[in-house]
């Protein structure tokens, strides 16, 4: 496996989504990104953006055992992680699995489940074990959490604390579709007003388990310039002396976006990263991995906008 393999299942997987979602193909790329890099993804946008749907559709293309859990305020740790029951036939406790135990997991709405629950995830996302009586049980080398939520309602949701925000390599606004995007919607879509049954389009699974560990390997041996490592590092480092920033990006920060940019570039067919690459994944990166000073909440600022103005700040490499 190499860059340009990478490339054609990106196109193939952009196609296939395409069949049931409209107009999201750089969320597409971003899902992408993540799976390649072994990371997590936080989609967020209104309801009715097709973020479930977009996540499943993408769930169907790869050879992964799929769960989906709706977070919601009574939801336990147990209920996701699973329990021991004592067995009365063998005198014996036995672990009853919960749906954490997968290699996909969608987690619909994460932050409408109260914080306890919500850290439950924590060294699942991180070491992709989980810990249960004392125990530990391994998720598996191919474990995604992929979790949506909802920015506007925000009775009886539980912000996601900083710790679990640096667990998600990429989080994706998921915006609402152009007149065009939507007009398709409606012809594609509008006979019914249910979720769309994702086996009535045929997708195809475009990546087998073992395939995907060769690409991964390909990703990994993508070579990164000396003068891209300095941008990617100058980038990061900049958001801790912005003005508008009081909490800055940390290290780990600086290695997820360096590991996303090598993704990126062989999903363009390179096998060589450019400043673009890096530009084009910096907001996802780190929009959740910095928080604004109160001063600059105060007067409307924005933290796209403001790690915009550090990209245009920083010299990218010639």
């Amino acid at each position: 496996m190499d860059h340009t393999d990478i490339g054609e299942l990106g196109k193939r997987v952009r196609e296939q989504i395409g069949r049931i979602v409209v107009g999201h193909d750089r969320i597409v790329d971003w899902l992408l990104v993540t799976l390649l890099s072994e990371g997590h993804v936080l989609l967020e946008g209104p309801p009715g953006t097709a973020k479930t749907l977009l996540a499943r559709s993408f769930s169907v293309c790869l050879d992964l055992k799929f769960n989906r859990v709706q977070f919601t305020p009574d939801l336990m740790p147990g209920d996701l992680l699973g329990t021991n029951l004592f067995d009365f036939s063998s005198n014996s406790f036995s672990l009853t699995k919960g749906p954490v135990f997968t290699d996909f997991l969608l987690a619909d709405e994460i932050n409408r489940t109260p914080p306890k629950t919500q850290a439950a995830l924590l060294q699942a996302m991180q070491e992709r074990i989980v810990t249960i009586d004392g125990v530990t049980h391994s998720l598996g080398e191919n474990f995604m959490v992929v979790a949506t939520e909802n920015p506007i309602e925000h009775e009886g949701t539980y912000p996601l604390p900083e710790a679990q925000l640096d667990r998600f390599l990429i989080k994706a606004l998921v915006d609402l579709p152009s007149r065009d995007e939507e007009r398709e919607i409606v012809l594609r879509h509008g006979s019914r007003t249910a979720m769309p049954h994702i086996e009535d389009f045929g997708l195809e699974t475009i990546v087998t388990a073992s395939e995907l560990n060769a690409l991964r390997a390909a990703v990994r041996d993508l070579r990164l310039a000396d003068e891209t490592v300095d941008y990617v590092v100058d980038l990061v480092r900049g958001t801790r002396e912005h003005p508008s920033i009081l909490h800055g990006a940390s290290p780990r920060a600086a290695t997820m976006l360096a590991t996303a940019v090598r993704a990126l570039a062989a999903l363009r067919g390179r096998d060589f990263v450019i400043p673009d690459d890096v530009k084009e994944l910096v907001l996802p990166v780190l929009r959740h991995r910095v928080v604004l000073s109160p001063s600059a909440e105060i007067e409307g600022a924005v933290i796209d906008s403001v790690l915009g103005s550090i990209v245009e700040s920083v010299p990218a490499p010639r």
